[in-house]
């Protein structure tokens, strides 16, 4: 326990790697879908949403850390979900219109995730891409981002776990930080 008190440092998402991809990730469907879905397409609003909620449950699961781990857990497992509907959206685009999905060991993904290794992560990273290439590379290159953030969201997800099993949660860092203060021997007399 910090000479601070119970409540541990909490709260920095912008530096984490998942919320960096899932910024990125929806900077990317919010473009995507306004040029190349149908406007009314209900499509815009779900795949736009996904990758907002992605984003959203990551940064208040962050915040909400320093006094609800199960909250933090729960939120993060919410973004994780999120981009997994937004992969199947991805999916469902290639898929539709007969256009190629890429393999994962293809020169295509390989260069994307060499990409994907630079940081920090924004929407910069892929600008020429996005801004120059096809629908179908897009969508793509979207996949092999959620992919990313997916596998990030699972290892911050187990590391959640295994930090709640060794620290606990609020009340047991409350209960242990009341009976330290008890038990302190009182300061000498003046």
């Amino acid at each position: 326990m910090s000479a601070q008190g119970f409540i541990p440092p909490h709260g920095n998402y912008r530096e984490l790697l998942s919320y960096q991809k899932s910024e990125v990730i929806y900077d990317i469907t919010f473009r995507f879908c306004h040029k190349y879905l149908s406007k009314g397409d209900r499509t815009v609003d779900q795949m736009i949403q996904a990758a907002r909620s992605g984003k959203q449950n990551i940064a208040e699961g962050s915040k909400a850390s320093g006094t609800s781990k199960e909250t933090e857990l729960k939120l993060t497992n919410v973004a994780r979900a999120s981009l997994e509907e937004l992969l199947d959206d991805y999916e469902d685009f290639l898929r539709v219109r007969d256009f190629k999905r890429w393999d994962k060991n293809s020169k295509e993904a390989l260069y994307i995730r060499k990409l994907g290794s630079e940081s920090p992560q924004t929407y910069e990273t892929y600008r020429t891409y996005i801004e120059t290439r096809a629908p179908e590379v897009i969508a793509n290159i979207a996949i092999c981002l959620i992919h990313q953030a997916n596998y990030l969201l699972d290892q911050q997800i187990r590391r959640l776990e295994k930090d709640f099993l060794a620290q606990g949660g609020l009340r047991e860092r409350m209960t242990r930080a009341r009976l330290n203060a008890r038990n302190k021997p009182p300061p000498p007399p003046p």
